[in-house]
């Protein structure tokens, strides 16, 4: 297959849209007696192949399977093949963390490795084990020497995932900006932020130094990295305080009870959040905001379709679900 322009590309991104559960076939799925019911719902989707005796126990090889497929066509299609990496990039940063970790510790992780489009278990394997791979971007590789050299020093794992978190952030940004796609900045900036927010919020908690969290925030956001370190020692009140002055003042301030942030729902605001922002490629004819707007939709759609069926092993109530569930695009 050759790549489209997204002009051509679009229409095809529709289609695929109708491939998505229903609202109302996902409503059913929450309202199932039992897991037995939710196999025979999903029997009439795309993950019918998948849907045998005890499928509750292997979902998720089905799940990965479906969401390879979808990475894979778009890669090969796209006008911009990075376009699709600036979705599956914290893929990649997993996948560099596990296999780091494998490589300091002598142990075997392969089974951690997550698809990304882009770099196999193999290169990123490699990447770590030599630091050189002609395949990754120099950035990638000076984070992976980066990591080994604080290993070496303080044989510290905790500090693997803060450089690799920072530098994924880091990077994700800077793509953005190549990419010269202002929708597809604006999506990761408040991503950015958001994650900043939720760091942020767990160091209070934990009673973390403004040195520590130096570390782990973001200089990449639109809020200001000294703003929040300006709070980050002071209490939780004084923290939800400055959320109110932010530009997501609106989407915090439901979480926000006597001055506590629910951390725990933040991550579900958050994806809502992004979701809402990527419905606007509804209306684009052009640009890479659909195709995003589709991995988007086919990931929370896999997030709802596990908490359903965790939640009915284990006996989730329905009101539970949905209280828990992500806002699904709206095909």
């Amino acid at each position: 297959m050759k790549p489209y322009s997204y002009h051509e590309l679009n229409p095809l991104i529709r289609l695929k849209e109708l491939e998505l559960i229903p609202a109302e076939l996902m409503e059913r799925l929450i309202q199932a007696k039992d897991i037995e019911e939710v196999g025979e719902l999903l029997k009439t989707t795309v993950y019918s192949e998948y849907i045998n005796d005890h499928f509750e126990d292997n979902f998720e090889e089905g799940f990965a399977a479906e969401q390879r497929k979808l990475i894979e066509e778009l890669a090969v299609l796209a006008p911009e093949p990075k376009i699709v990496w600036a979705y599956t990039m914290r893929s990649t940063f997993h996948n560099l963390k596990a296999m780091t970790k494998a490589e300091l510790l002598d142990e075997d992780f392969d089974d951690l490795y997550i698809y990304d489009g882009f770099y196999s278990l193999d290169q990123i394997k490699s990447a770590v084990k030599t630091g050189a791979a002609s395949e990754l971007p120099e950035n990638i590789l000076a984070s992976i020497q980066e990591v080994k050299d604080h290993f070496a020093e303080s044989n510290s794992l905790q500090g693997i995932d803060i450089i690799y978190d920072r530098d994924y952030l880091r990077s994700m940004r800077a793509l953005g900006e190549s990419l010269q796609s202002p929708d597809l900045l604006e999506e990761i900036i408040s991503f950015i932020d958001f994650t900043n927010i939720v760091m942020a919020g767990r160091g209070i908690n934990q009673k973390r130094s403004k040195n520590f969290m130096t570390t782990v925030l973001s200089s990449q956001g639109s809020i200001p990295k000294e703003d929040l370190l300006n709070v980050v020692e002071e209490s939780m009140s004084k923290f939800t305080e400055f959320l109110l002055t932010t530009d997501y003042a609106d989407v915090v301030a439901p979480l926000i009870n006597d001055g506590e942030l629910d951390l725990a729902q933040l991550e579900r605001i958050r994806d809502n959040y992004l979701t809402r922002r990527f419905d606007r490629a509804k209306v684009q004819a052009f640009g890479p905001l659909p195709l995003l707007s589709l991995l988007n939709a086919k990931e929370v759609e896999i997030k709802n379709l596990r908490l359903i069926i965790v939640g009915k092993r284990v006996g989730i109530s329905v009101e539970q679900l949905r209280e828990r569930m992500r806002e699904t695009y709206d095909a």
